[in-house]
């Protein structure tokens, strides 16, 4: 019995994944491409893929948002979790990433389930509020410019039913939000939500070390 986490060292690691991961074939397809990729750190584990999909069934969710795609593997996740009637609101304003990202989609035969919107996440977010999507949306996911994390967070609860899920990654940052000498932006920006998050009580929270840290949130009543 530990009354800590566990660290992962590469064979229990490799242990995790060997009787728990079921990744579709087109996923692994999707993460090998992108592997050979400058930024291809900027990706989610598998694991987390596959956590985020019991969750979005769990809830039963139908409408979802993300913010940050790069080459599509969480939006694929995502995309696959969802019923036959969900939708997915993809941003990001990288089109050589996103180009990839609707190649698998179309072959995953999900392509109808994601609308792509190209360009600053903080526009389409409040393009949707104005369309009147306030409390119309179930899931959002925030994996994008750590330095817009909480404008990205404050308009995404707003978008959020109550009882909504909003999931952000990257909150333990490879460890650097642990360590007041590191103070550049980015991990200002991620410790700085981390401690809102902690106190913010319009919302239940949980950061799980799963992946480079990931934070659920959900919107109380």
């Amino acid at each position: 019995m530990s009354t800590q986490t566990l660290n992962l060292d590469e064979k229990l690691y490799t242990y995790l994944q060997a009787v728990s991961l079921r990744e579709a074939g087109i996923l692994e397809k999707l993460r090998a491409e992108t592997a050979g990729l400058e930024n291809a750190q900027m990706q989610i584990s598998p694991e987390q893929g596959q956590f985020m999909q019991l969750l979005l069934q769990l809830s039963g969710a139908r409408q979802a948002i993300e913010i940050g795609v790069f080459t599509g593997y969480s939006s694929l996740c995502i995309a696959l979790a969802l019923p036959p009637e969900g939708k997915l609101v993809a941003c990001d304003i990288n089109p050589a990433w996103t180009d990839t990202a609707q190649r698998y989609w179309q072959t995953a035969g999900v392509a109808d389930k994601i609308e792509l919107r190209l360009g600053r996440a903080v526009n389409t977010l409040k393009q949707l509020l104005a369309d009147g999507g306030a409390e119309q949306f179930d899931f959002a996911f925030i994996d994008a410019d750590k330095a817009g994390y909480d404008t990205y967070y404050e308009l995404c609860l707003q978008l959020l039913r109550a009882g909504g899920l909003l999931a952000i990654d990257n909150t333990l940052w490879s460890g650097r939000v642990a360590d007041d000498n590191i103070q550049d932006d980015d991990t200002v920006a991620i410790r700085s939500l981390n401690k809102k998050l902690h106190l913010d009580q319009r919302v239940d929270i949980s950061l799980l070390p799963i992946g480079d840290g990931l934070t659920l949130a959900r919107k109380r009543c």
